[in-house]
């Protein structure tokens, strides 16, 4: 007959380590004091004011670099283990981990293309610049 008593341990820790940061959260909930007024809406940057309007939209630019560095960082995560235990894998493992870091070469390229590595865009500049050359100075 099938027995979940052996699981008991599994449905412990789980009920556990779920209530743990549920009981935090509503913990902290009832006990911190709850003062609303504009000195609490205002940003904080530092101690200084903030001057102008402080949600500001941020250029795609940043999320997409962000985006490739986090997929190479993640890529050293899974090297790491393979290269530890290299020669235990023998050849069918070396043979996987080349058409991952080639996915990966391929991923890189195409990223440098579509210009995800460049931190400003030198075409707009370029352009910018190129028509305040034209433009008459008043």
């Amino acid at each position: 007959m099938f027995s979940l008593h052996q699981y008991d341990s599994f449905w412990i820790f789980l009920l556990v380590s779920i209530s743990i940061p549920y009981l935090a959260f509503s913990i902290s909930g009832f006990i911190a004091a709850t003062r609303k007024g504009p000195e609490k809406l205002t940003s904080y940057e530092s101690g200084i004011e903030p001057k102008g309007n402080t949600w500001i939209r941020f250029q795609i630019r940043y999320y997409m670099f962000a985006l490739v560095f986090a997929v190479f960082d993640v890529e050293t995560v899974f090297l790491y283990p393979w290269a530890i235990s290299f020669r235990e894998l023998g050849l069918f493992a070396f043979t996987e981990v080349i058409i991952f870091i080639f996915i990966l070469v391929v991923g890189l390229v195409h990223a440098w293309r579509k210009g995800a590595s460049e931190w400003c865009q030198l075409t707009n500049i370029r352009m910018k610049v190129a028509e305040r050359k034209l433009k008459p100075v008043v």
